[in-house]
């Protein structure tokens, strides 16, 4: 089901509220995104609860992806050790192609909704050990 954009204010009921999350050209480190794949674009919309105390593994995702934390906190972790710490409400444009970890570390769940722009039959998410990337 696709529907107006934020920018089609005039076709939508006035008590109709939109609220931006995000909008960007970059990733929340400041790396320009980079152009989409070629392939059969395919969305994949994941709700992934971190129990807490739990440290995810080191992993990269190879295409453009964002998300909303619904619930707790999370801290993301790069491979050279910048971090970016989320509370429940706050929007990622996340990293493409670069090893990262999320954490939780507080004693509660947290809950995101990430959206991945990929490529069918492709993976969003690769573990360390397959992760390295073209050229790097």
């Amino acid at each position: 089901m696709a529907v107006g954009s934020h920018d089609d204010h005039e076709v939508h009921d006035t008590n109709i509220r939109i609220k931006e999350l995000a909008k960007s050209t970059k990733s929340w480190n400041g790396e320009l995104l980079p152009a989409y794949p070629k392939g059969q674009p395919e969305v994949t919309i994941l709700k992934i609860t971190v129990p807490p105390k739990t440290k995810l593994a080191m992993h990269r995702h190879p295409y453009i992806n964002a998300g909303v934390l619904l619930k707790g906190e999370l801290t993301v972790v790069t491979d050279d050790h910048r971090k970016l710490k989320i509370k429940a409400g706050d929007s990622i444009v996340e990293l493409v192609n670069q090893l990262h970890f999320g954490e939780n570390a507080t004693d509660e769940p947290a809950e995101i909704i990430v959206f991945y722009a990929g490529v069918e039959g492709r993976p969003v998410t690769v573990k360390q050990e397959s992760a390295k990337v073209e050229g790097k």
